[in-house]
């Protein structure tokens, strides 16, 4: 008598689809890359380095899925802090850089380099805005565009959508400016604290956060 098999018996058996060899397409990109960095290197040596950074920071995205949305999303989604406790590594060796040339330029006489922002309720409120956004699109800036790079089609919609926002932002920000900004100063940590417990300071708080994060994914671990 024939017996009745069940959707898992028979998913099991059912043949895998057998897999694309990407290799080719993998050379033709690969030689793409290699052409189009030699023709921005004929017009400036400039835009070729920076060509070959963008790749080299693209590659390292993708392999180890860096993405900031995750860094705050994962530890009340997920449990897991990994991608958060990058990010607080991240920060830190560039507040490092950054602050060593900062010291540089004003131990020479010179001007702050970079940009201070100013603080204000604007921030609160764009980061809550941007904070809901990546939630929905499901990425950050950087996650959107490894992702448009892996063929996402949600993604694709989100940079559209992104870079619209931004031109958008960009075209109206003396209004926002006027209104939510102005009369609010920049804070720069070493300018009103001194150089050395501006860093140690902001060293520590990222420290602890970072402690904080292991301590959270530990937790939800066990």
């Amino acid at each position: 008598m024939e017996t009745k098999t069940t959707v898992t018996e028979r998913v099991a058996v059912r043949p895998g689809r057998k897999k694309k060899n990407q290799l080719p397409a993998a050379i033709v990109v690969l030689l793409g890359v290699i052409l189009f960095g030699v023709m921005l290197g004929g017009k400036s040596a400039g835009l070729a380095i920076s060509w070959i950074f963008g790749i080299a920071f693209g590659i390292v995205l993708q392999k180890s899925r860096f993405c900031f949305t995750a860094a705050f999303r994962d530890p009340v989604l997920t449990g897991s802090t990994s991608l958060t406790k990058a990010v607080i590594i991240a920060v830190a060796v560039a507040s490092v850089g950054f602050g060593a040339i900062q010291y540089a330029a004003v131990t020479k006489g010179g001007t702050l380099p970079g940009f201070v922002s100013p603080v204000g309720w604007h921030v609160a409120i764009g980061a809550l805005m941007f904070g809901i956004g990546m939630v929905i699109s499901g990425g950050c800036a950087s996650g959107t565009l490894m992702r448009v790079g892996e063929g996402f089609m949600m993604q694709w919609l989100s940079l559209i959508f992104f870079v619209l926002g931004t031109l958008w932002g960009a075209h109206d920000y003396s209004w926002w400016k006027s209104i939510f900004i102005d009369g609010t100063s920049g804070v720069h940590l070493p300018s009103v604290l001194g150089w050395p417990l501006g860093i140690v300071l902001q060293l520590t708080v990222l420290g602890l956060l970072y402690i904080l994060a292991d301590r959270w994914g530990n937790r939800q671990k066990s």
